[in-house]
């Protein structure tokens, strides 16, 4: 399918795109909230700052994808591929990552309040000045993440692996002075 298609189709009330290959698109700037692109193929997609706010993602591959600023508030990728994608400055509010593969991504300033990334594969990847503030990490593993100055205030980190992790100025919880 190509990105085009998937406009028009989308903008004459079509929402449920389920497993379609827009691998490589060029979707830069589109309102794609509420699409249903499970199962989808997506790596390589340009989506940077798409609106894909309610979206549902689940087990879609965005391998390499460009989501930099894209919205992805309450955005559902549970068990999606987004190794070595590229997040940073994306706002993902809500959104749930359980069991997602964020292998290598880059989430730079990226927004995870409140997200769901309970047993997500995040090793290697760069969450640094993300801010994590009430995200679930159970299970997660973050082994050698770089977390340099991340808010990570009422995280739920049971379990988490953070083995050779970075926490370098990393908030762990505010300060009761």
């Amino acid at each position: 399918m190509k990105a085009d298609e998937l406009l028009a189709q989308y903008a004459a009330g079509k929402r449920d795109f389920t497993s379609a290959n827009l691998s490589e698109a060029f979707l830069e700037g589109a309102d794609l909230s509420g699409v249903i692109l499970d199962r989808a193929i997506l790596d390589g997609a340009d989506l940077s700052r798409v609106n894909l706010s309610q979206a549902s993602l689940i087990e879609a591959d965005l391998n390499g994808a460009n989501l930099n600023q894209a919205n992805l508030t309450q955005a559902n990728l549970n068990g999606a591929i987004l190794d070595g994608a590229i997040l940073e400055g994306a706002i993902l509010d809500g959104a749930n990552l359980s069991e997602a593969d964020l292998t290598i991504a880059k989430l730079i300033n990226t927004n995870l309040r409140e997200a769901d990334l309970q047993e997500a594969n995040l090793n290697a990847v760069s969450l640094t000045e993300a801010d994590l503030s009430h995200a679930d990490l159970a299970k997660a593993d973050l082994s050698q993440a770089d977390l340099k100055n991340a808010e990570l205030h009422e995280a739920n980190l049971n379990q988490t692996n953070l083995d050779d992790a970075n926490l370098e100025g990393t908030i762990l919880d505010e300060d009761k002075a």
